[in-house]
């Protein structure tokens, strides 16, 4: 390929689907009593499972953007190698990444005026960006042009549908998302937030599901009726620690689609929403009705 595609480690894809459709994973930092692990998606660093230990005994994880030289550290080698570059990372709706990454495109613009370097806003969040990358992957591997690369991307991704629900009330009033009165009464009242992901990329409440028991059912109406084709596409559901709800959702949901691949939230989305968090995100409207 006459050019490299690229994402962030927010895509939450495994190593393996990442190998499948070839796209380089540029790694995110996240921080644990004041130590810097980056996150990869084979998880050299620290794995899945040693994350969410921690979070079960205290820990208070921080993320920190992708700055300006890791960037220009990534594409720099594939530029010089004589290889253009087409990126989409982390929405610009949940980070600013997007910006820091400009400033050093920019400058590599400069550098080498003879390679063509894309930069995409995914508009799309964890597993979202994740399936977004695995659909145009695909495409890339297939030996798509740059330029058709950039055409689907932009064609595909305001059609990433996403719902998540979050178990973990306490991580969200850490981070600031709810205030410790809507946590206790969340807690006490076993209502857990519904979120979905508005058409610039933010994380949006539309609702709440009151008991565990509502949470798979929920989930499943709103696949229903927010997918296209589905018998014609592939979902990804999502998991921050909770691989039982994440069968429970693919045993309930497999029959409408191709296939249901189910992968694990990383410590840079899982950071902010905490152990138990689960999601599905396939091809449909974004219908922001609970």
């Amino acid at each position: 390929m006459k050019y490299v595609f690229m994402t962030d480690a927010s895509c939450d894809l495994t190593q393996e689907l990442v190998d499948e459709v070839g796209v380089k994973v540029l790694p995110m930092e996240f921080q644990i009593d004041d130590k810097c692990y980056q996150h990869y998606p084979d998880c050299r660093m620290m794995s899945l499972d040693e994350f969410y230990e921690e979070l079960k005994n205290g820990a208070q994880p921080k993320t920190t953007q992708i700055n300006y030289l890791s960037f220009k550290n990534f594409f720099e080698p594939y530029l010089k190698a004589g290889k253009d570059v087409c990126y989409t990372g982390i929405s610009t709706g949940l980070s600013g990444t997007y910006d820091t990454c400009m400033i050093a495109v920019r400058e590599l613009e400069e550098e080498y005026p003879d390679r063509k370097i894309v930069v995409l806003d995914s508009r799309c969040d964890s597993a979202g960006l994740g399936l977004l990358v695995y659909l145009a992957g695909k495409k890339y591997k297939e030996g798509a042009s740059i330029e058709e690369l950039e055409q689907f991307i932009i064609d595909t991704r305001d059609n990433i549908a996403h719902w998540f629900v979050v178990e973990d009330l306490d991580q969200l009033k850490r981070g600031g998302r709810i205030s410790s009165v809507s946590a206790a009464f969340g807690k006490a009242l076993q209502i857990k937030p519904l979120i979905s992901c508005d058409e610039n990329g933010k994380l949006v409440s539309v609702g709440k599901i009151r008991g565990t028991s509502n949470v798979i059912p929920t989930m499943a109406k709103h696949v229903e009726r927010d997918a296209i084709d589905p018998k014609k596409n592939i979902a990804f559901i999502a998991h921050a620690d909770n691989p039982d709800g994440a069968k429970a959702l693919r045993k309930a949901i497999k029959g409408m689609f191709k296939e249901v691949i189910i992968t694990t939230v990383g410590p840079v989305i899982g950071s902010h929403v905490g152990s138990g968090m689960l999601a599905v995100v396939f091809k449909g409207k974004r219908n922001l009705v609970s």
